[in-house]
Order: C-alpha cells, then structure tokens, then sequence
C-alpha cells in the first residue's frame, strides 16, 4: 500500500482510540470461571483457554445495524486447535449472525480468518482469508459495518468482503432481529486446524487473546423495542455507507492474494446450483 494509504491507517488507529469505551462499562464475562478478566481500569480484556475451559463475553448492548470496531491480538505461538471467535448474533432457532473466527495454526503458519453470515438460521456463507502481518504480534482492529444494504467486514480499515442484501431476489438478509457482540476463546481440535489432524498441544496453556478499543459509538442501540437511531438524529452516514473507489481497489486486492476459501465457488459442494447471491454482480 502507498504512502496515502498508510496515512489514512494511522488517522484511523487515532479516531479509533480516542472513541474506545470502557470494558467494565460495555460487556459482561459470562463464562470461563474467571479465565475472562478485564484489567488496565477497563481499558484491556483478556480472554485464556486450558484443558479444562475456555471463556468468553458479550457486550451489555443490542444493536439494530452499526459499525463497530475491536482491536484483537490473537493467541500466539503454538495455537492449533483453538479458536477465537468475535461475532454479532441474535437469540432463537432462526437467529442472525455475523462472524469473524480466527483459527489457530502451529507455530510459523498462518492464522486462517473465517468468516460467515447466518440469517433465518442459515449460513454456509463461509469466506476465508490469510493475514497480510503476524495477527500475534500486535493488536489489529477487525470491523463489522452492517447497514440495511450490505455488511462489510474490515481489517485495519481495509475491507476483505462485503455480503449485500440481495432479498429482491430471495436470499435473506440481517435486518429485523437486534444482535449483541459476542467473543470466546474455545478448543475445537475436532475441525479446527487441517481439518482436525492437529490437536491442542495442552504442554503450551494457557492460551490467551486479548481486546481492546472496542467502539460502538456508531451504531444503533437496540432497547425496550426501539432503535436509538431515528429521523430526528439523521447523522448516520453509515447507514447507506458503500465502498468507494479506493476501497473498493483494496478489497479486490486482498481477495486476490489473500482469499483461500469462497463458497461462491465451490461448485463441488453445490453441485445442485451455486447459491442466488453468486451470481450476482
């Protein structure tokens, strides 16, 4: 990336920072028995996982559409088998989701950056992605925009793919059921590296990831009912936000050198016809 672009990252880190909440103040540890601790006066989370269990939060918050920003530096070493995940997701049988999941690798290999979009209760929208920097060696912000058109997922501000609301031609689309934040660090040895050939080397936990700079402040809060975005507070410009053309260039770039995995074009395991939303532009 050029000179412009590296400009346009550290006026991002910068906005970023200086709008970051306060971990007491947004989220609950809801699981891990005290393996999920916020320290540093809000300001740092860390989640760990041994033999015994993981842990995980969820942030006290709904949302109806948003975008919202995390900083994770991720387990480092040795992380076969684990998997941290960093998601948005409603309740019930036909819940909505989108996810970000990180999945560990033995040491020297590349993370893998899975993502996936359920609606209705249905997913099987996985895309995967390496990394372009060692996601171990330092926090990155991984961002989720989801507007009434399209969600965005971004690493770093550059965005790495975009699911659009294709219901004009019948594939469901997140848009009625408010959704909390939710992150957990979790074994899954079973599927998670080389299709679980390699398993959790427990000689090396606790493993730990950890968060910080989680940003809210633009999204609509969901509660009692109603959305906090409204016609009298019209200063959402995220609300119709699409790529432009930088973004759009960029997009394309980390697609090319760094997609390995598009469901769009797995024609083996949709032997029947890929899903609508492929074929569309």
């Amino acid at each position: 990336m050029g000179s412009k672009s590296f400009v346009l990252m550290l006026l991002f880190h910068f906005v970023l920072a200086n709008a970051a909440g306060n971990f007491f103040q947004d989220v609950d540890v809801t699981w891990g028995d005290g393996r999920g601790k916020i320290i540093d006066s809000g300001r740092l989370l860390t989640l760990s996982l041994d033999k015994a269990s993981g842990s995980g939060f969820q942030s006290r918050r709904e949302y109806l559409f948003g975008k919202i920003d995390m900083q994770l530096k991720l387990v480092p070493g040795n992380s076969a088998g684990t998997v941290t995940a960093y998601y948005l997701s409603s309740k019930g049988s036909t819940w909505d989701e989108i996810d970000f999941e990180f999945l560990g690798n033995l040491s020297g290999d590349p993370y893998i950056l899975h993502t996936n979009v359920y609606s209705q209760g249905k997913g099987n929208r996985e895309q995967q992605f390496y990394l372009w920097f060692d996601p171990t060696a330092d926090f990155h912000t991984y961002s989720i925009l989801w507007n009434p058109q399209q969600i965005i997922f971004s690493v770093d501000g550059t965005p790495i793919r975009v699911f659009k609301n294709y219901e004009s031609i019948g594939v469901p689309f997140p848009k009625n059921q408010p959704m909390r934040i939710y992150s957990s660090l979790w074994n899954a040895d079973d599927w998670a590296t080389r299709g679980g050939r390699v398993k959790t080397d427990w000689s090396k936990a606790p493993f730990m990831a950890s968060y910080r700079n989680f940003n809210d402040k633009n999204a609509c809060v969901w509660s009692n009912g109603r959305s906090s975005c409204t016609s009298s507070k019209p200063k959402n410009p995220w609300l119709s936000q699409d790529l432009d053309t930088t973004s759009q260039d960029r997009l394309k770039w980390v697609q090319k050198n760094y997609m390995i995995y598009n469901y769009c074009t797995d024609t083996k395991r949709f032997s029947q016809g890929l899903p609508r939303e492929c074929t569309m532009p």
